[in-house]
């Protein structure tokens, strides 16, 4: 058995065209209320900006000719799923629901850039925040 564990998820990189962090703020801090975190200042050089609301931390990463991912996707797990759809919604960001997984309401939405975005919440009953794996 390997000697190590793995603790949690720190965060997860998006892409994002250069320039465009105005763009990126007013989404994830304007829209969905997360807070802007100082970047290393070698990290900061190279644009982008990250962003952190409850457990979840974004980092948005300058590429130049970005292309989004057309599945690739962090799944957030969320309280007040529909508070949020709604909200998504009152700033003309589309919300395609879907009912196909199992123990969970979810839908898609996506950012300015096109980058997929999965948000869920647990049904009643389901597993909303599992417990660390604590087998080792």
């Amino acid at each position: 058995m390997a000697g190590f564990t793995f603790e949690r998820l720190h965060h997860v990189q998006l892409d994002v065209p250069a320039g465009t962090e105005e763009r990126c703020r007013a989404f994830w801090a304007g829209v969905l209320g997360m807070t802007e975190l100082a970047k290393p200042p070698v990290l900061a050089a190279r644009g982008g900006c990250w962003f952190r609301g409850g457990g979840v931390e974004v980092h948005l990463g300058v590429v130049a000719g970005h292309v989004p991912s057309a599945k690739g996707h962090p799944g957030i797990l969320v309280r007040s799923l529909d508070e949020l759809a709604t909200r998504l919604e009152e700033h003309g960001i589309p919300v395609v629901r879907d009912d196909d997984f199992p123990g969970y309401r979810r839908f898609h939405s996506a950012d300015p850039f096109g980058n997929r975005l999965e948000f869920l919440e647990a049904e009643a009953g389901g597993h909303e925040f599992p417990e660390p794996d604590k087998a080792s």
